[in-house]
């Protein structure tokens, strides 16, 4: 007997509540979003890249100051990032985007690898057996992110763009940044692409920088907190957790 004759809806009535069901599942559809920072990778991923360069002979100590001081900043939340970013971006000015693909790809096994966090890990993969949209969301640019996601199974990504013209950085970046609000904003746009609201969203995040992304979802994760956020988490009964 054909679908069609097997039942009081027939075929269309059957085609009819497929896509009924299929909209019922999207709209109960979850995400889950992953910063990259002491969230999923234990340390600060600006810091083992100018470790890296360093053992190239790129990098001075004065290089790596400069970087810890701006980590600092940022842990802090009191960084101005358009600022910050354009003066770190001046260096790659004129180089190709490729150079860089190249060089995170190398640096990746040796230096991040190493540093990723097994509960991360095992919570990524919880999360993609439920059917959740997992994404790592940072503030850092795809080059540092994506080698992170391919290892991790993670099919998207959320983070900073950079200006790239003719194959070749601008030393620009691409604002908002993915940086405070700028990351409700560009992770806002993940989300619509795939019908999801930030009512039903968890987000793991190490940082006060991220107070406003995790504000705006249902469930925020204070992972290996620093004090601004640990206050701020327990003030407001959230979940803090320690990997």
């Amino acid at each position: 007997m054909s679908v069609a004759q097997s039942g009081p809806l027939g075929l269309r009535g059957f085609q009819a509540w497929l896509l009924g069901y299929a909209d019922y599942v999207m709209s109960e559809r979850r995400a889950a979003f992953f910063d990259l920072d002491r969230t999923l990778v234990r340390v600060d991923t600006p810091r083992l890249y100018t470790r890296y360069r360093r053992k190239k002979g790129e990098a001075s100590w004065r290089d790596s100051l400069q970087v810890a001081w701006w980590v600092l900043q940022y842990t802090a939340g009191m960084i101005d990032a358009p600022r910050v970013a354009r003066k770190a971006l001046a260096d790659f000015a004129g180089k190709e985007e490729s150079w860089l693909i190249k060089t995170c790809d190398e640096w990746f096994p040796q230096y991040v690898l190493p540093e990723i966090q097994a509960r991360g890990r095992e919570l990524v993969n919880s999360h993609k057996q439920s059917g959740d949209l997992v994404a790592i969301v940072t503030a850092a640019t795809a080059y540092v992110a994506w080698p992170v996601a391919r290892e991790l199974g993670i099919d998207h990504v959320v983070c900073s763009e950079l200006e790239v013209e003719n194959g070749r950085f601008t030393g620009e970046p691409i604002e908002p940044l993915c940086y405070g609000e700028g990351k409700i904003i560009r992770a806002g746009a993940l989300l619509d692409k795939f019908g999801i609201g930030f009512d039903k969203v968890t987000f793991f995040s190490d940082s006060i920088t991220d107070l406003p992304l995790l504000s705006k979802v249902d469930v925020p994760v204070a992972v290996n907190p620093d004090r601004r956020l640990l206050r701020a988490a327990r003030a407001r009964g959230w979940q803090v957790q320690n990997w």
